[in-house]
């Protein structure tokens, strides 16, 4: 995929791309509990965390996920065709995510439609949510409806 923006039509499946990284800090942690309510020790209390096997806090999962679609927002880069996201499925936790990680958002193309309005179409992705190390923390399947240039003859 290129930075450029690409139509729908001219994307073809296995197109890959990768975003720029974003490292998570102490503050994500915090905001992950504020905008989720969810306060449990293993998220909230470095003395409690400190005691499982992980041995420190981890970010929600689905903090994560929040990140992890924000970053593969331009991949490929559709720019305004985007009409919606139609939502995320089989979308898996693989690893721990901790403040400190540096993650990346790995997007490929794997499926593409018309729908029954030849105006749009639905493109699936699979995105991985990837570690500085290169090991996988969480993937999934994002699907997006998307406008498509239709030509009249």
């Amino acid at each position: 995929m290129t930075p450029a923006t690409v139509t729908f039509d001219a994307l073809e499946i296995g197109a890959q791309g990768r975003s720029g990284g974003r490292t998570l800090t102490e503050a994500d942690l915090s905001f992950s509990c504020m905008i989720s309510g969810g306060w449990h020790p293993i998220h909230a209390d470095s003395e409690f965390a400190r005691g499982t096997a992980l041995g420190q806090r981890i970010l929600h999962g689905s903090y994560c996920l929040m990140i992890a679609t924000g970053l593969a927002a331009d991949l490929p880069n559709l720019g305004r065709a985007v009409i919606t996201d139609l939502g995320v499925r089989d979308w898996r936790y693989l690893q721990p995510v901790f403040a400190g990680d540096t993650l990346y958002a790995e997007v490929e193309i794997i499926g593409k439609r018309v729908t029954s309005n030849p105006a749009r179409g639905v493109l699936e992705r699979r995105i991985k949510l990837v570690k500085a190390s290169g090991a996988v923390a969480h993937e999934g399947i994002s699907a997006l409806l998307i406008e498509r240039e239709v030509t009249t003859q």
